[in-house]
């Protein structure tokens, strides 16, 4: 299979993704509860503006307007039978910003939980769910994205079901977990357990890595940590960095992500150290953001990988849990002190998109 992400990496070492669509596109009419996803069809401009924002500000890879692409989630706005028309105009789109750069671009097509519990928990069987990712990621193919972009995953079950989906289109495979849950996924999984079901899903999965969170502190504390764990079973994915642009702010009516652009091009830089391959934005990050990350990739100098001390004077606290497993901890008891952020906050916030 051709990987053009891989290729990628070997030319430019660390990649630069985008960053938010959900928020950015709060800001150019989308109103909280609507589906971005209709927008493919209903105001593509305003998705094609988007992605050329951040393919100005430098982005290597960007992904496309369908986190709620899956027929579970676009059912809530009586769209489930419009997964291959929404999926398929997402991918075109982005695909046109990509053309137009003047250097190489990638469509990620991304693919964001069901919204479901899976069994064994859960009414959803995993097969049920993989035929779901399944109809997306064809479409997202014929579309025309290079890469499949699994995002915001918190269970080991859904993992299994996206990858088993994603994997029957040939197309290299990418996925991130949201740890938000004091050190681990809101369904329990350690960055260490991220990279453990990689190997065990009879697929090759070209990059692992979190996404969105508490903030960017916690993502470089978890690309350590992911790190730790490639290294202790000898595996070797490219790792991926998506962390949300600060921290969220209720003001005015809004929320609002506290993240500056120096404080970004930090975390771009604590990343790069800390062995993060593609680094990008997730909720609140802006092309402002993302010019300030691009900048700040081009002119580092791999340094040493950042202690906890270095982390949290440049991002802020880093949870019990994620501390735990920076000393080796991996148990619940490890981390059970509270910890930063709180689950119910986070999960609302993520039921619509991602960012």
């Amino acid at each position: 299979m051709n990987n053009p992400l891989n290729e990628l990496l070997t030319a430019r070492k660390v990649l630069l993704a985008d960053g938010a669509t959900g928020t950015n596109l709060f800001s150019a009419g989308l109103q909280t509860g609507d589906a971005p996803e209709l927008w493919n069809i209903d105001y593509p401009d305003r998705i094609n503006t988007l992605h050329k924002n951040f393919v100005d500000a430098g982005s290597d890879i960007i992904l496309t307007n369908t986190f709620g692409g899956t027929s579970y989630r676009l059912n809530l706005h009586n769209a489930g039978h419009r997964v291959h028309e929404l999926n398929v105009a997402a991918a075109q789109i982005a695909k046109r910003a990509a053309n137009r750069a003047d250097k190489k671009v990638l469509v990620a097509g991304s693919m964001g939980p069901t919204g479901e519990i899976l069994a064994p928990n859960g009414p959803v069987t995993i097969e049920e769910a993989r035929a779901a990712f399944e109809e997306q990621a064809l479409a997202l193919k014929e579309g025309g994205a290079d890469i499949l972009w699994i995002e915001t995953i918190s269970s080991a079950e859904e993992i299994k079901a996206a990858v088993l989906g994603a994997s029957e289109v040939g197309l290299p495979i990418v996925y991130t977990v949201s740890i938000d849950t004091n050190g681990r996924t809101m369904m329990g999984l350690t960055a260490a357990d991220t990279i453990t079901i990689s190997t065990s899903l009879n697929t090759h999965i070209t990059a692992v890595g979190t996404n969105c969170g508490v903030g960017a502190s916690e993502v470089v504390a978890a690309v350590l940590n992911l790190n730790k764990a490639a290294d202790s079973l000898g595996v070797r994915p490219a790792i991926v960095a998506k962390a949300n642009c600060g921290i969220p702010e209720y003001i005015d009516g809004k929320v609002v992500y506290n993240g500056t652009p120096e404080l970004m091009a930090k975390y771009a830089s604590l990343c790069i150290n800390a062995g993060a391959n593609i680094i990008g934005g997730c909720c609140g990050t802006s092309p402002e953001h993302v010019k300030s990350m691009r900048d700040a990739i081009d002119a580092h100098t791999v340094s040493d990988a950042p202690e906890l001390a270095d982390i949290e004077a440049a991002l802020g606290e880093v949870s019990v849990g994620a501390k735990a497993q920076l000393g080796g901890d991996l148990s619940v008891a490890g981390g059970s002190a509270s910890g930063r952020g709180s689950r119910v906050s986070k999960r609302r916030r993520k039921n619509r998109s991602a960012d």
